[in-house]
């Protein structure tokens, strides 16, 4: 037997009248998915893509994976209603260099919020600040001509480099928050920063309990970084 779908005009119209009548309610379904997929990103339902890229202090070096900053942030805003799709980014040791060689294959294409936080082994290592900022200028600049938000956390130079090290390195963070219309955390250490107790034997690593610190200390600035991206989504 052969199936067609027949040749009398009355047919075809029946036909054509049952196209037009699916292309209606799958024009409709799909205006339905679309509105609801915008009113779900401002209201927060549908989780923010957000990366935090950095080194060991935001990779979680020493400790257990859900006691990194990453993923205590995240359970820390979604306490307060905000889901967010977190990736660890952080590589142990990275510069700000190495950061910005790695950064297409850290932040996937979709993701729309970065939390920078590196300069501390710059700073480290004595690296000439110029450097420093040559590298986190070229990863703001490159995220946000992706279109992908960016806040930056700032660092403090150790004392042992000197006055003018200091200087010089200090003002890389606020300068280049300035200049590029980026917000910044200004030390993401804030709090924890040489405290025993809140460190872990090398004194440069914070513990647990230091982690949970760090992210009582950040997440307002977050609540707010995070607020603009669904502004800007609705």
């Amino acid at each position: 037997m052969v199936w067609s779908y027949g040749t009398s005009s009355s047919a075809v119209e029946r036909l054509y009248a049952l196209f037009k009548h699916m292309l209606v309610w799958s024009l409709l379904l799909i205006a339905s998915d679309t509105a609801f997929a915008q009113s779900s990103v401002a209201s927060g339902s549908v989780p923010i893509k957000m990366v935090v890229l950095g080194d060991s202090l935001s990779a979680g070096f020493g400790l257990s994976e859900p006691d990194a900053f990453p993923a205590k942030l995240q359970k820390a805003l979604k306490a307060k209603g905000i889901a967010v799709d977190m990736t660890n980014a952080g590589v142990s040791g990275d510069t700000s260099s190495g950061g910005r060689d790695r950064l297409d294959w850290s932040v996937p294409d979709g993701t729309q919020a970065v939390i920078v936080e590196l300069g501390a082994n710059d700073a480290l290592r004595g690296i000439d600040p110029a450097v420093t900022r040559a590298a986190l200028i070229d990863i703001v600049k490159q995220l946000k001509g992706r279109g992908v938000a960016v806040m930056l956390c700032g660092m403090v130079a150790p004392p042992n480099y000197g006055a003018d090290f200091a200087a010089r390195f200090n003002s890389i963070y606020p300068d280049i928050a300035q200049t590029y219309g980026v917000p910044l955390y200004p030390f993401f250490l804030e709090g924890v920063a040489a405290n025993p107790k809140l460190n872990q034997a090398d004194g440069m690593h914070p513990t647990a309990e230091g982690v949970d610190i760090i992210v009582k200390n950040i997440l307002p600035a977050v609540e707010t970084f995070l607020g603009s991206i669904s502004k800007r989504a609705s």
